[in-house]
């Protein structure tokens, strides 16, 4: 039974990971809608919002270019990392095809979020940085797993650092203090997990890239002007005809189950039309699946208590 299926490679199947990170006010959430307008092929009921910012999202309820509601649903605190899971997985459940979350950032260092949940965990009187971060993967798991094209919305903040230099009037080091510009407030490494990631300046007519490969650069790249959604649906023609919708539905669902083990999969897979099952590739698929479901039910011998210090 092998780990991996080797196969020739082609562009299908895929689903987008887009981060917009600014400014509060800077133009994120406009910019995440008219890309989701897009990306949902000019349908209102496709698009989904799942808003933390204390119902502010409903605010742009009549803003897309139809002039149609789109979905919404209300995040409260605590902001920890299941009930986003849970919250995704509800839109799923909802038929929704492009999520826009506003914003990602409380699960992070809101209430209830990753650094709340390393300060009251903590192991001889250090954080709890290892469950934080544990906790933290399986929300971007469920982001990268996810059927549907997510558009996350970051918070930033302008940081500054402390940085020793050598002072040749005194012949000394000193510190002085640098400032790095805006931050986007989140896990360092977050952003690098989306296929793209920006930051949203200027009220939203400019960007910077973070990330971005060649391909979405003519869309996503140009740093100069609003995201539209001629931008969103460019890159929806991009993704389409890359494979069936449904069957690459059904892929993410069992791929996702895999973390809750090798029962929950053969349910899963039992679950599945036989047509679908062949389509996905039949034993060769359903082996793989179970080589990475097994994994997930060993028990773990990690230790717990990971203290190094996280930079926001």
């Amino acid at each position: 039974m092998g780990v991996i299926e080797i196969r020739k490679a082609e562009r299908k199947g895929a689903r987008l990971l887009i981060g917009l990170a600014g400014a509060s006010g800077g133009g994120k959430t406009r910019s995440a809608l008219r890309l989701a307008y897009g990306l949902a092929n000019g349908d209102a009921s496709k698009i989904g919002l799942l808003d933390t910012e204390n119902r502010r999202g409903s605010l742009y309820a009549d803003k897309l270019p139809c002039g149609k509601p789109f979905m919404i649903g209300d995040l409260l605190p605590p902001f920890s990392p299941h009930r986003y899971i849970e919250s995704i997985k509800a839109f799923e459940k909802a038929g929704v095809e492009v999520l826009i979350i506003d914003s990602v950032t409380h699960e992070w260092e809101g209430e209830g979020g990753c650094q709340e949940i390393a300060e009251n965990n903590k192991l001889g009187g250090m954080p709890n940085w290892s469950l934080a971060k544990g906790e933290h993967k399986r929300f971007v798991n469920a982001l990268l797993y996810s059927n549907m094209h997510v558009i996350v919305c970051l918070r930033a903040r302008e940081k500054s650092r402390p940085v020793k230099v050598f002072d040749e009037k005194s012949g000394k080091e000193k510190t002085e203090i640098v400032n790095d510009g805006l931050t986007p407030i989140t896990e360092k490494n977050f952003l690098f997990e989306m296929t793209a990631s920006l930051m949203v300046i200027e009220q939203g007519t400019a960007q910077t890239i973070i990330k971005c490969p060649d391909d979405l650069m003519p869309y996503l790249g140009r740093q100069t002007g609003y995201l539209t959604e001629d931008d969103g649906a460019s890159i929806r023609r991009w993704v389409d005809g890359l494979g069936d919708p449904e069957i690459e539905r059904i892929r993410g669902l069992l791929e996702e189950t895999c973390e809750r083990g090798t029962d929950a999969l053969k349910a899963a897979w039992e679950a599945t039309p036989n047509t679908m099952r062949q389509k996905l590739g039949g034993k060769t698929y359903i082996d793989m699946l179970k080589v990475s479901a097994a994994e997930y039910d060993k028990p773990t011998t990690e230790v717990a208590n990971d203290n190094e210090e996280v930079e926001i």
